[in-house]
């Protein structure tokens, strides 16, 4: 019995007229031990409002008594919107809007039951309603500007999205000073006739000063850099050398000239890779990545604070480790010329780029370099003669490398993944933690060639598990929203590039639209607004394949002293390899694998959150020190409170429409602001700015419109053809599309026959089937 039976039955069932619980007991065939389950069951469904209990003690789902239950998304004006998802059809229904006097005093991020005001009609395009109950807080801290007063103290969140003040007793205010940034946690929460009420629980300093505006991100998201002493302590007990019988039982690859390529700040070194031609002429890769699950067991102090972090943060000149620094910077670090434990992916390629040959095993390497992105491109896009002699007896493996990564990358391409290429920014900060540059981060060769071997690893990995039949952790990336979609279509019309989206789109279709548009001034614009229409890649215990990569089977081996899922397939696979992976240890391995995907995705989106939110913050920090100064941009958003616009240099600042001229208004239907005498923006249209005003506390970027250089269309090169580019399949082309995916089959989960010996050698011949025809490996 779960929350999905429940829900099912209540929308299924036939009668109209609500069930009591003994009703839905009787109609369910329920034992009376069940029955106290479900009762138990219901309960928490009420509270969580997933289920309405009305006064008479009869069951129905929120919606059918016209209320809906979600996370309020509040805007810094007082006003927020509930969305409500999919109807049972599966379209789309519009957000509900709740006025400023309507939101039950709930905070931004709260679950509430919300109820469409009298009169309104669900399906119509704009709805408003009110919120009758808030059914979850899930604020329990603020992050605040503190103000002393004689009996009292106030914070004032940094969030303009919450405007409740929180009010301070003295004894509970924690020595705060006025304009201290603090952490302060929620004790009661406000109502209608009290305010809220908290107590300070740590004061990170003066609000400007320096670092403390890093400090409150990392306190909302609840990072530390510290680790507790019990971890510590178990850390500080793993002995520093490697025992005489564990190098024994692994593959000894010490005397193979293996490298690792990374940034030159890097310490946490957890690959390690090797190239060579065979006498066949095919490629052997060796993929060696840092054997962390022989220095973190599971279940000690070290594995639990792992999977609560469930991955490193990157703040831009600050780390936050998944791992203490003994382990992420020396045991398990891949440094040069030491004796390393790693678990290894070896590779045999064709010059097509497939995998004829893999094997998976424990292994000890000493890697013979530690080499850098910035040397190894200098070598190869440059032939800086310098460290080409330097490096002349590890230039011939670099070459090979590169050669590989080629053969790899086409493949890749062939089969339909979407290579997005954004431009990530790099910002360069002073001693003082004072952002002195903002330029797009370059990426050379060298960076391509480790990420294209990363991901034939984890292919690799992933096939070769899954046909196992036994508890895994995959990443996934499902199919774009088909709605999405259609609204990529019709801004792509509205910028010149026409198009049909049909049913069933992939990858390959998808392809073929960055391929349509690249070279035009509608390619950059159109590619985030394509990467907006995806879905968020997540992990799962079920393989469901990666859309954006065009991947059957994929999962995260590769970086398993900064990621938890790494970490914990490691462990999986090792048991496979050694035979215990049976009995209740399948069992646990299953737990595990769900509970690791749902930790880590919700972790990673924090983790991404954090970085965001830092990125932004200096980003700001950089325009304020520029105010009044002019660029150049592409207009990335348009709005109806004006449009966004992108510089050369990743930073995004609006153009409120205030400050356009009078008659400019907003065209839904074109997603441009047209004016009758200025003419309109639109979505790719070069503009020059001024930087107006610069809010570090939102950091919002305000831009002064300076002058429309020239539009989309001023530029575009002919068209390969007149005729509107087709996505995905129309009429015979869908049948026979549809017919290919239920041949190739998938998603299958991998939990099924388990052990079961007949099933997994049907499973390997089909295997071997498919790496005959034109299955990927």
């Amino acid at each position: 019995m779960n929350q999905q039976t429940v829900v099912d039955f209540l929308r299924d069932r036939k009668s109209t007229k609500m069930p009591t619980i003994e009703e839905m007991a009787s109609e369910m065939a329920l034992q009376p031990k069940e029955i106290t389950d479900l009762m138990a069951l219901l309960g928490s469904l009420e509270t969580s409002g997933v289920i309405i209990k009305t006064k008479k003690g009869r069951i129905a789902l929120p919606e059918d008594m016209g209320f809906y239950t979600g996370i309020l998304q509040l805007h810094a004006k007082g006003f927020g919107f509930l969305s409500r998802g999919k109807n049972p059809q599966g379209e789309r229904l519009s957000d509900i809007f709740i006025p400023p006097d309507a939101t039950l005093q709930a905070m931004n991020g709260d679950t509430v039951l919300v109820r469409l005001k009298e009169g309104e009609n669900p399906a119509a395009i704009k709805v408003s309603g009110e919120v009758v109950k808030v059914l979850h807080r899930n604020t329990q801290t603020v992050i605040g500007v503190y103000t002393h007063g004689p009996s009292y103290g106030v914070v004032e969140s940094e969030d303009k999205k919450m405007r409740e003040a929180v009010y301070v007793v003295l004894e509970d205010s924690l020595h705060a000073r006025n304009n201290d940034v603090v952490v302060c946690q929620i004790l009661r929460y406000p109502t209608k006739n009290q305010e809220a009420q908290g107590r300070i629980l740590s004061v990170l300093g003066q609000k400007g000063a320096p670092g403390v505006d890093i400090l409150a991100i990392l306190s909302k998201y609840g990072l530390s850099t510290e680790f507790p002493q019990k971890v510590l302590d178990c850390v500080e007990a793993i002995p520093e050398g490697i025992a005489p019988e564990e190098l024994e039982k692994r593959r000894d690859l010490r005397e193979e000239v293996i490298v690792t390529i990374d940034g030159a700040d890097a310490k946490d070194l957890d690959d390690a890779v090797t190239v060579r031609r065979l006498q066949n002429g095919n490629y052997h890769l060796g993929v060696h990545i840092a054997d962390v699950s022989h220095y973190v067991r599971e279940g000690s102090p070290c594995d639990e604070e792992a999977l609560h972090r469930a991955t490193s943060v990157y703040l831009i000149d600050l780390v936050i480790p998944m791992l203490p620094k003994k382990l992420s910077n020396n045991l398990c670090s891949l440094n040069p010329y030491t004796d390393k434990l790693t678990l290894s992916c070896e590779m045999e390629i064709d010059g097509k780029g497939q995998v004829v040959h893999s094997d998976v095993f424990e292994s000890v390497i000493r890697t013979t370099a530690r080499m850098t992105y910035d040397d190894v491109n200098a070598m190869l896009m440059q032939g800086d003669p310098e460290l080409k002699e330097k490096y002349h007896d590890l230039l011939p493996l670099f070459e090979s490398m590169q050669e590989l990564f080629h053969i790899l990358n086409e493949k890749r391409m062939k089969r339909g993944a979407l290579d997005f290429d954004f431009t990530e920014s790099e910002i360069e900060l002073n001693d003082k933690g004072e952002p002195m540059d903002v330029r797009p981060l370059q990426r050379g060769v060298s960076n391509r060639i480790i990420e294209e071997f990363m991901l034939a690893a984890n292919e690799t990995v992933a096939e070769q598990f899954h046909w196992q039949r036994i508890p895994f952790v995959y990443r996934i990336h499902d199919e774009p929203d088909p709605e999405k979609l259609e609204v990529f279509s019709e801004m792509a019309n509205m910028m010149d590039v026409s198009m049909r989206i049909g049913k069933d789109v992939t990858p390959k279709d998808l392809q073929q639209v960055l391929e349509w548009v690249k070279g035009t001034p509608a390619e950059h614009v159109l590619s985030k607004l394509l990467l907006r229409s995806m879905m968020q890649a997540r992990y799962s215990p079920v393989n469901t394949g990666h859309f954006g990569l065009a991947a059957k089977y994929y999962c995260h081996f590769t970086s398993p002293i900064r990621r938890y899922p790494d970490l914990e397939i490691h462990r999986i696979i090792k048991k496979t390899l050694n035979g215990s992976l049976t009995g209740g240890a399948l069992d646990h391995a299953a737990q595990m694998a769900e509970k690791v995907s749902l930790i880590a995705s919700d972790l990673e989106r924090e983790a991404e959150s954090a970085e965001r939110e830092v990125e932004d913050l200096k980003k700001a920090e950089y325009m304020h020190a520029h105010l009044g100064e002019e660029y150049e941009g592409i207009i990335s958003s348009v709005t109806p409170f004006g449009f966004f616009v992108e510089l050369p240099n990743t930073i995004e600042g609006l153009v409120h429409i205030n400050t356009l001229p009078a008659d400019v208004i907003y065209d839904e239907r074109r997603m441009i602001l047209d004016s009758v005498h200025h003419g309109g923006f639109c979505l790719g249209d070069t503009v020059r700015i001024q930087v107006a005003s610069v809010d570090l506390g939102s950091r919002d970027i305000n831009f002064e419109l300076l002058g429309l250089e020239r539009t989309p269309g001023d530029e575009r090169p002919e068209r390969p053809s007149k005729a509107p580019l087709q996505v995905g399949t129309f009429g015979k082309r869908e049948k026979d599309r549809k017919r290919e995916r239920s041949r190739r089959g998938g998603g299958t989960s991998p939990f099924s026959g388990w052990g079961k010996g007949k099933a997994f050698q049907k499973n390997k011949k089909d295997r071997k089937t498919k790496k005959r025809g034109k299955t990927t490996v």
